[in-house]
């Protein structure tokens, strides 16, 4: 890889890329119009000769030279996905033909980050790639859902129609330092109420599971998808298969924390899934690739992270 353009590369999973992306010694186009993602989160990389930064936003088409696309950019929590549901799908499916029309002209290799929420509410557990899902298509999370599914769409139909060579990935819940501190995520949530001693809020029982994949297994298992044959085009599922309920996560990270925190019940959100777990037969098949660090491990340099950033 020369030079590499990273839609969505101020963001959280988007930031990291960039770094490891650098420390390789790869130029990169940093492409972020700072919606979700954040200048603090890049700024160190600002004075680095292989890196550039624009502002812009993947609806509006743009013109670059590069050899390879990591298409990251969409908000990726139901707060701000939710929050202008129409951007969302936009972001989504404009995104995907503008960066799929770019890599077609340059004839680079191009990623799509999608997501396991294209299983919606799965009745298949552990979730199989060859799994097509069970999505609401008018509810409150389809602009991020349907978004995604169709975006996967363009990509394989690029792939049929003009023989572009694409690499899919479906990511699981993904954490780690830099993850936005009101960004409405469980992991995010659970650690910004405990360190400020504030309730934590599970929904319905707690009882609902969650896969949480630390945020370096997930840059490794994305690389290496890039880096793969020609042929293996994905989707393939990168996340952790260990599986936790809400109810253990909050207990973990009162003990990790040390907070007095008290749990707290409210209803479940509409169309929220009750089991999310990876099947990484293929990742671990194609790439070579399993997730190493534990939640455990993970939620401790997440804690520290946000311990820093509150302290601001």
């Amino acid at each position: 890889m020369n030079q590499v353009l990273v839609t969505g590369g101020a963001g959280f999973l988007g930031s990291h890329l960039c770094d490891r992306l650098v420390k390789a010694g790869t130029d990169v186009i940093c492409l972020d119009n700072f919606f979700t993602g954040s200048k603090s989160n890049i700024r160190h990389l600002l004075s680095n000769n292989n890196f550039e930064l624009i502002r812009h936003d993947v609806t509006v088409p743009i013109y670059l030279e590069v050899d390879r696309i990591f298409n990251l950019a969409c908000p990726a929590s139901p707060v701000h996905y939710q929050h202008d549901p129409v951007q969302t799908t936009k972001t989504s499916v404009h995104g995907a033909i503008n960066m799929l029309g770019l890599a077609k002209r340059l004839k680079a290799r191009i990623l799509q980050a999608s997501t396991s929420e294209v299983y919606g509410d799965p009745v298949v557990h552990p979730q199989v790639e060859s799994y097509w899902g069970a999505v609401n298509p008018i509810g409150i999370r389809s602009c991020y859902d349907e978004g995604k599914r169709c975006a996967e769409t363009l990509f394989f139909d690029y792939r049929r129609q003009y023989g572009l060579e694409i690499k899919v990935i479906r990511i699981f819940n993904t954490y780690g330092p830099r993850m936005h501190p009101k960004d409405g995520r469980v992991v995010s949530n659970f650690i910004v109420q405990a360190l400020k001693g504030e309730s934590i809020t599970l929904y319905g029982m707690g009882s609902q599971t969650r896969s949480f994949c630390y945020v370096d297994d997930l840059i490794d298992g994305m690389l290496m998808m890039m880096d793969s044959q020609a042929d293996f085009t994905g989707p393939v599922n990168l996340g952790n298969p260990s599986e936790f309920s809400m109810l253990e996560l909050a207990e973990k990270v009162l003990s990790i924390t040390g907070s007095n925190s008290k749990l707290i019940f409210l209803p479940l959100p509409e169309d929220d899934p009750k089991q999310r777990q990876p099947d990484i037969q293929l990742a671990k098949k194609k790439l070579d690739w399993e997730p190493s660090i534990c939640l455990d491990d993970g939620l401790r340099e997440t804690v520290l992270y946000f311990q820093k950033i509150l302290a601001l």
